[in-house]
C-alpha cells in the first residue's frame, strides 16, 4: 500500500516474492520481454552513427529515434483500451508481432528513409508492448509486489547493459549494422516462447463494456504526426521555425487526452507523478542518442568502445533500482523521484561541459552512469505510484499515459535537438542539443516537489478521465 508520505510497503518476510512458484513464470516472461526491448535500445543507440553513414542519412538520424517514440504514442493508446476492453494478451501478442516487422523492415532497409519506415513500425510495437506488460503486472501481483517486480524490469537492463553495445559494436565492424536488427528478431522469438505459458488464465479479463475510445486514438496520430513534422519542417528557408512552433503546440494539443487532466498544469498528484515521468525521460533519451555520437565523431571512438558509455548508465540505472527496490518503505517515493531528477540533471550538466571544454571522454562514462542512477531511483517508483492511484478500469489509460509521457516526451525532445543539431552544424552542434537537454532536465527537478500520494487512490485514479 502507499502512505501519505509517499512510501511504498513491501512484502513481509513469510509473503510471496516475485520469483515465488505462483509469480515464477509470469515473472520470467515479463523480465524476458523487458529485456529484448533493452537489447534493441542499446544496440540500435550504439550503431546509429554508423547506420547514418553508411546510408547518408545524418538529415534522418533524429526522426530514426523520434519517429518509434511517436508512433509508440499510438501502439500506447490502442494497447492500453484493448487491455481494459478484453485483457492484455491480444494486444501484447500483436504489438511483439509488429515489433518483429519493423525489425524486419529495418535490418532489410537499402536506405535510411525505408530504415526510418521499419523503426515506426518498431515503435508501434514497443510502445503497445510495455502498456499491455504494465496491465499484466496489474492483474497479476499484488500492489505489496509492485515496487519489487518494477525494480526486476530494471533489472532486466543488466545483461543488455553488459552485452548490448559491446555486441552491437562488434557486429557492426565484423559483419554489418543490419545483424544488429535482423538478430534481435531471434531474441524476439525466443522471449516469446518465454511468454506464452506465463500468460496462461490471463485471456479475456477485460471490460468488455469499455468502449473503444477512437478519439484518443485520434488525439494520439494527431500527436505522432505533429512530432513527425516537427522533424522534418524545422529546416525549411523562411518558414520553417513558425512551422517547427506550430508543431509544437498542436502536439501539446493532441497529447492533452491521452494523460490524466491537470498534467500539463502540473497539478498535484498523478497528472505531477506522469508529468515529472515524462520531462526526465525526455531530458536523459534526449542527451542519450547523442552520446555515441559526440564520442565517434569528436574522439573518434570505434561504436564499440562508444557503446561502453550507454553500458555505465544503464548498468547504473538498474543498480539503482534494485537498491530502491530493496530499500521500500525506508525510501518514500517522492524522496527517490526528487533524488532521481537532481541525478539525471547532474549527468547532463557534466556531458555538456566536457563537450563544452573538451574534458576527457571518460567523463561522459562517469556522467552517464550519475544520470543513469537518477532514472533508476525515479522511474520505478512513479510506476508504482501511477498503479497506486489507479483502479482496475483505469489501469489500462493511467498505464498508458505513463507510457506515453516517457515516448511523447522523448520524441519531442528528440524533434527539436535534431532540428537544433542540424541548425547549429556549422557552429557546435553538440553543445546545443546538451544544453537543450540540461534545460529539459532541470524542469523535471523542479516540478518533481509537486508530486504527493493522494489519500485516497480511487479519487486519484479518477482524475484519468
Amino acid at each position: 500500500m502507499t502512505s501519505e508520505t509517499g512510501q511504498v510497503s513491501t512484502p513481509d518476510a513469510a509473503a510471496p516474492r516475485i520469483v515465488s512458484s505462483e509469480y515464477l513464470w509470469i515473472t520470467i516472461g515479463a523480465c524476458a520481454l523487458v529485456f529484448l526491448g533493452a537489447f534493441e535500445s542499446l544496440a540500435v543507440t550504439t550503431v546509429m552513427p554508423t547506420v547514418s553513414a553508411d546510408l547518408g542519412g545524418d538529415r534522418l538520424y533524429a526522426l530514426a529515434f523520434a519517429g518509434p517514440l511517436a508512433t509508440g504514442v499510438i501502439g500506447m493508446v490502442i494497447a492500453g483500451n484493448w487491455a481494459d476492453r478484453r485483457g492484455p494478451v491480444a494486444p501484447l501478442y500483436t504489438a511483439v508481432a509488429m515489433f518483429i516487422v519493423g525489425l524486419l523492415i529495418a535490418g532489410l532497409a537499402p536506405n535510411m528513409e525505408v530504415l526510418v519506415a521499419g523503426r515506426f513500425a518498431q515503435g508501434l510495437g514497443s510502445g503497445g508492448l510495455m502498456v499491455a506488460l504494465y496491465v499484466v503486472v496489474a492483474r497479476v501481483y499484488p500492489q505489496a509486489l509492485h515496487p519489487a517486480i518494477f525494480a526486476g524490469f530494471a533489472a532486466a537492463w543488466v545483461i543488455p547493459s553488459l552485452i548490448g553495445p559491446t555486441v552491437a559494436g562488434l557486429v557492426t565492424e565484423l559483419w554489418s549494422w543490419h545483424w544488429v536488427f535482423l538478430g534481435v528478431v531471434i531474441l524476439v522469438l525466443v522471449a516469446l516462447l518465454m511468454v506464452i505459458p506465463a500468460l496462461r488464465g490471463l485471456a479475456n479479463e477485460g471490460d468488455s463494456a469499455t468502449p473503444w475510445a477512437f478519439g484518443r486514438l485520434g488525439w494520439s496520430v494527431l500527436a505522432a504526426v505533429a512530432v513527425l513534422a516537427l522533424n522534418l519542417v524545422g529546416d525549411i528557408p523562411g518558414v520553417g521555425p513558425v512551422l517547427a512552433i506550430v508543431a509544437v503546440v498542436v502536439a501539446l494539443i493532441a497529447v492533452r487526452p491521452l494523460v490524466p487532466r491537470g498534467t500539463l498544469r502540473a497539478r498535484r498528484g498523478l497528472p505531477s507523478v506522469i508529468l515529472v515521468r515524462g520531462v526526465a525521460a525526455a531530458g536523459f533519451f534526449g542527451a542519450q542518442v547523442y552520446l555515441p555520437y559526440l564520442l565517434t565523431d569528436r574522439y573518434e571512438l570505434t561504436p564499440t568502445l562508444a557503446g561502453l558509455a550507454l553500458t555505465g548508465g544503464a548498468l547504473a540505472w538498474s543498480a539503482a533500482a534494485t537498491v530502491q527496490g530493496r530499500m521500500g518503505a525506508r525510501l518514500s517515493s517522492v524522496a527517490a523521484v526528487r533524488l532521481g531528477t537532481v541525478l539525471v540533471l547532474l549527468g547532463i550538466l557534466l556531458t555538456l561541459a566536457t563537450a563544452g571544454f573538451g574534458w576527457d571522454a571518460l567523463v561522459v562514462a562517469v556522467a552517464w552512469a550519475i544520470s543513469g542512477m537518477g532514472m533508476g531511483l525515479m522511474s520505478p517508483r512513479t510506476s508504482a505510484l501511477t498503479l497506486a492511484m489507479s483502479t482496475p478500469e483505469t489501469q489500462g489509460f493511467n498505464s498508458g499515459a505513463m507510457t506515453v509521457a516517457d515516448s511523447f516526451g522523448s520524441a519531442l525532445a528528440l524533434a527539436v535537438t535534431g532540428t537544433l543539431f542540424t541548425a547549429l552544424a556549422a557552429a557546435d552542434p553538440f553543445l546545443g542539443v546538451f544544453a537543450l537537454a540540461a534545460v529539459v532536465a532541470f524542469a523535471a527537478a523542479v516540478l518533481a516537489p509537486r508530486i504527493r500520494v493522494a489519500s485516497d487512490a480511487t479519487d486519484a485514479a479518477a482524475e484519468g478521465h
